[in-house]
């Protein structure tokens, strides 16, 4: 039994950090319905998803974790993404003999675990966690778009864009945006000119 954890939105400027565990006994044949696991952002929308529901019918178990962009800006975001991460292996029990993380060592309080740089290409429980907390980000973006209709993200689910910056700029930041983090959609003109000058003589 080989767990993995993984996380989708690290580098969003809206929306929540999403965090998974999945545990997949290895033993198993993994079959055709799993045969594309990958590092979620090398694959298209419809293998994501089609690969979800594999996951999910095929997983010994599965955790979810939703970091708020609220608990993002009160705590940083390594260090929200490195609790989100102990914290699903953790709700996992004593299922998984293995337990593998995408790249970081997760601190003292997580469950004994191995650190796998490149991760989510390496190791298929790495990989299907990826899969279940991108697909499972994604769906939440689309789901609350309708909320905002200015701002795109049924395209661009919180990612800086160029017409999410702009966005951004004309109508002011959303509950969802993370104001900790230093954007150029949050810049006055001001700043922006003065940004622009200093690349410029760079």
């Amino acid at each position: 039994m080989v767990a993995g954890t993984d996380e989708a939105g690290r580098g969003c400027l809206a929306g929540p950090l999403v965090v998974a565990a999945v545990c997949l006994d290895v033993t198993e044949r993994c079959g055709r319905d799993l045969a594309d696991l990958n590092d979620s952002k090398q694959l298209n929308e419809d293998v994501r998803e089609r690969l979800f529901r594999a996951i999910v019918r095929r997983a010994a178990a599965f955790v979810v974790v939703v970091v708020s962009a609220d608990e993002i800006d009160r705590r940083g975001l390594h260090r929200s993404n490195l609790d989100g991460m102990a914290s699903a292996l953790r709700a996992l029990g004593d299922v998984p003999e293995v337990r593998l993380s995408d790249g970081f060592r997760l601190g003292q309080y997580a469950p004994s675990h191995t650190a796998v740089t490149g991760g989510d290409g390496r190791s298929a429980a790495i990989a299907a966690a990826s899969v279940i907390a991108k697909v499972t980000r994604d769906r939440y973006m689309h789901r609350v778009a309708p909320r905002y209709p200015a701002y795109g993200f049924e395209r661009h689910v919180g990612y800086i864009t160029p017409e999410h910056t702009a966005a951004v700029r004309e109508h002011g930041a959303t509950p969802l945006h993370r104001r900790s983090f230093q954007a150029k959609a949050y810049m006055s003109p001001e700043e922006l000119e003065a940004l622009e000058l200093l690349t410029a003589s760079a």
